[in-house]
C-alpha cells in the first residue's frame, strides 16, 4: 500500500516514506476560548481520516494534537465572564472533545496542553539564546528571523510580503521587522509563570514547536493544519525548531486543508457568518456534518451550505438501509479502487464514489462496513441512527428558549427549586445549560 500525500513544502504530491519504525503526526490544536465552528472540524477530520489510513498500512503511529489553554483571547474571555482562564479553558476543552466525538473524530493519542509545558518552553528559547537565535527586548525574547537562512522555504512568500504579514505591531524594540515574539511579560492581572527573563508567558508559535519536540522528538513525519496557518505559524514553527535543533528539518511532510466558505464568502469572525458545530448539530447528526465535510477534497475550498447537508443527510439515508440493523460484520479490506483513492492523497470524493457504486451491491455489506469505517460513517445501526434524528427533530430552540427566559425569571425571584426543575427538564432531553455574566447559552449532550 502506497500512501501518496501532497506537501505543503515540495508544492508536489509525494509518496509517504516514514523515517522510521514509527509515524510521527502533530496537528494544531484549538485555542479554547469559544464554541468550535465549522472551520475547526475541517482540520481535525482531515487528520482523523489520514490516521485511520496510516494506522492501518503502519505498526505504530503516534498521533498529537494540542490544546492552546493559553492565550490573550482566553485572558479576555475571563474577564468578560468575570472566571478564572482555568475555567474558560477547561469548559471549552469539554466542549471541543464533545464536538469531536459527535463528529466521530478519533481522539489522538496525546493531547498536551500548553501550560502542562512551560518548562520544555522556556528551555527551548534558553536554547535559541544561547545559539544566537533569539534576543532579549525590554523584557520581551524575540526570534531573529534574519539568522535563519531558509526562512519562507514552507510559504513562499516574498520578503515584502512577509514582512507584510508578519508585522502585527510595530514594536521599537525588535531587530528586524519579521522578529516574533517567544515569550513576553506577563502583567498582574495577567497569567505568568517564573523564568530567566522574568515572569510572562510564551508566544503562540513557540508553544507547538516544544510539544512537538517534548512528545514526539526533533523531527517528525507529517504536520497537519489549515491554510491559513502557513504563515506565519508554521513558517515561524520551522524556523524556532530548526535552530534549536543544529539545522535539522522540523517535519518531512506537512499537509494543509482548504478554506471553508459561506455561500461563497470565506468564514470570518469580522463578517458574522461563523457557524458553530454546536449549532450545526441542532438540526444534523454529526455524521451528517462529517459525509457532507467529505464531499470535497481537502486541499479545495468547500462551500458549505443548507443543501450539502441535505444531500449527505439523503446519501447516509439510504447506506443505512443498506446496512440495517446489523452489528457483526465480518472483518475484510474494502475494495482496491476505494482504498486507492484514500491512497492518493486522501481523495475522499473518490473514495465516497467507490462506496456508493459499493451500496449497490446488496451481498457486499461487510466490504461496505469496512470502507465507511475509514471515513468514519455508518458507526450506528439504522435504529440508533433514527433515533438519533428523531431526537434532533424533537429538539424545538423557541421552545428551548422560552423555558430559558421561565428559568431566568424564577432565578430573578429567588425561586430556585423551579429554576432547578427546568434545567432538569431540558436535561432529560439531551439540552446542557451553560450560565455567564453575558447570558444562558444551550447545547447538545452528544
Amino acid at each position: 500500500m502506497n500512501l501518496k500525500i501532497f506537501n505543503t513544502l515540495s508544492k508536489k504530491i509525494e509518496p509517504f516514506k516514514p523515517l522510521g519504525d514509527t509515524v510521527k503526526v502533530y496537528a494544531c490544536g484549538p485555542t479554547v476560548y469559544n464554541h468550535p465552528h465549522i472551520g475547526n472540524a475541517r482540520p481535525a477530520i482531515v487528520g482523523d481520516i489520514l490516521i485511520r489510513i496510516l494506522k492501518n498500512i503502519f505498526k505504530k503511529v503516534i498521533y498529537v494534537r494540542n490544546i492552546t489553554d493559553i492565550d490573550d483571547k482566553i485572558n479576555d474571555k475571563a474577564k468578560e465572564e468575570n472566571v478564572s482562564i482555568e475555567i474558560i479553558s477547561l469548559k471549552y476543552t469539554k466542549v471541543y472533545q464533545e464536538n469531536m466525538r459527535a463528529l466521530n473524530v478519533l481522539p489522538p493519542d496525546i493531547e498536551p496542553t500548553v501550560t502542562q509545558n512551560i518548562h520544555s518552553i522556556i528551555k527551548m528559547i534558553s536554547s535559541l539564546i544561547e545559539k544566537k537565535h533569539a534576543y532579549e527586548g525590554e523584557n520581551h525574547i524575540l526570534f531573529h528571523v534574519p539568522s535563519f537562512k531558509d526562512y519562507g522555504s514552507l510559504s513562499k512568500r516574498k520578503k515584502d510580503e512577509m514582512i507584510e504579514g508578519a508585522r502585527v505591531e510595530v514594536a521599537p524594540y525588535k531587530k528586524n521587522p519579521m522578529d516574533f515574539v517567544l515569550w513576553k511579560p506577563s502583567k498582574n492581572d495577567q497569567p505568568g509563570w517564573d523564568s530567566p527573563w522574568g515572569r510572562g508567558r510564551p508566544g503562540w508559535h513557540i508553544e507547538c514547536s516544544s510539544m512537538i519536540e517534548a512528545y514526539l522528538g526533533e523531527t517528525i513525519d507529517i504536520h497537519l493544519g489549515g491554510n491559513d496557518l502557513i504563515f506565519p505559524h508554521h513558517e515561524n514553527e520551522i524556523a524556532q525548531s530548526s535552530c534549536a535543533h543544529d539545522g535539522k528539518p522540523l517535519s518531512k511532510y506537512w499537509i494543509h486543508n482548504g478554506f471553508i466558505s459561506m455561500d461563497k464568502e470565506k468564514m470570518s469572525k469580522s463578517i458574522g457568518n461563523i457557524v458553530l458545530i454546536n449549532d450545526i448539530l441542532k438540526k444534523h447528526t454529526g455524521e451528517v456534518v462529517r459525509l457532507a465535510m467529505l464531499s470535497a477534497h481537502y486541499k479545495q475550498p468547500l462551500n458549505w451550505n443548507e443543501n450539502l447537508l441535505v444531500q449527505a443527510n439523503k446519501n447516509l439515508e439510504n447506506l443505512y438501509n443498506i446496512i440495517g440493523d446489523e452489528k457483526n460484520f465480518n472483518n475484510v479490506e474494502p475494495p482496491k479502487k476505494f482504498f486507492d483513492a484514500l491512497l492518493n492523497d486522501l481523495n475522499t470524493p473518490e473514495a465516497l464514489k467507490e462506496l456508493f457504486e459499493l451500496a449497490k451491491n446488496k451481498n457486499g455489506k461487510d466490504q461496505l462496513k469496512s470502507a465507511a469505517n475509514y471515513l468514519g460513517i455508518l458507526q450506528l445501526t439504522k435504529t440508533e441512527w433514527i433515533n438519533q434524528k428523531k431526537k434532533i427533530k424533537k429538539l424545538d430552540e423557541k421552545k428551548i428558549e422560552k423555558l430559558i427566559s421561565d428559568r431566568n425569571k424564577a432565578r430573578k425571584e429567588k425561586k430556585f427549586s423551579e429554576a432547578d426543575k427546568i434545567r432538569n427538564e431540558l436535561a432529560l432531553d439531551g439540552i446542557i445549560l451553560e450560565d455567564s455574566p453575558s447570558g444562558t447559552k444551550w447545547r447538545i449532550n452528544n
